[in-house]
C-alpha cells in the first residue's frame, strides 16, 4: 500500500486484515463509510488496510482527523497535510481503529463519550484524561497532557452555587 507524503509505504500485515474484517463485521466501518458519505468525503485506500476519507465537509467533530471503524476521516484537507502539521496522526488514528475492534464496534462510541466526560470532570478537557486518547498517544493526536485539577467538577459546583 502506498503511504502518505510523510508516511513511508507500509506493508499490510495479516493483523491489519484481521482488524479490517473485524471492524466490517462489527459494523463500525459501515458507520464510518456512512459518515464519510454524509460529509461528502473523497475515499481512498490507505495504509494498514485503513480507508482514508479526505475533505470531510461537516462541521463536527472539530478535529484534524478522527476515526470510525477502519475509516480515518480528515476534515477539509488531506491526511498527508495533517501528518505534516501533526506527525504521528496516522498512528494515533490507527490505534483508535484497534479500539473499535476491541470494543466490538459501536459500543466504542458510548464508552468514548463516558471517558471524555470523565476527562472533562477531572482535567477540564475531554482528551487528556480520556483512556482512549491516552492509549492512542496524546502527543501523537495533538493533545496536551493536563494535570488533574477537578476543573469540570469545580465548574459544576460553581454553577450550582450560583443557581441556589
Amino acid at each position: 500500500m502506498p503511504g502518505t507524503a510523510s508516511t513511508p509505504a507500509a506493508k499490510v500485515t495479516p493483523l491489519h486484515w484481521v482488524r479490517a474484517v473485524g471492524n466490517a463485521v462489527n459494523l463500525s466501518t459501515a458507520l464510518g463509510l456512512a459518515v464519510a458519505a454524509a460529509g461528502r468525503s473523497s475515499l481512498r485506500r490507505g495504509p494498514q488496510a485503513l480507508v482514508v476519507a479526505e475533505d470531510y465537509r461537516l462541521p463536527l467533530p472539530r478535529a484534524g482527523a478522527f476515526t470510525v471503524g477502519n475509516v480515518v476521516l480528515v476534515p477539509h484537507g488531506s491526511l498527508s497535510a495533517v501528518e505534516l502539521r501533526q506527525p504521528g496522526t496516522l498512528a494515533h488514528e490507527a490505534a483508535h481503529s484497534w479500539q473499535y475492534f476491541w470494543c466490538l464496534g459501536l459500543p466504542f462510541l458510548p464508552l468514548y463519550a463516558v471517558a471524555s466526560g470523565w476527562s472533562w470532570l477531572r482535567r477540564g478537557d475531554p482528551a487528556s484524561g480520556n483512556w482512549f486518547e491516552r492509549n492512542a498517544g496524546l502527543a501523537r493526536g495533538g493533545y496536551a497532557e493536563r494535570p488533574v485539577t477537578n476543573a469540570g467538577l469545580r465548574r459544576i459546583a460553581r454553577a450550582l452555587h450560583l443557581a441556589a
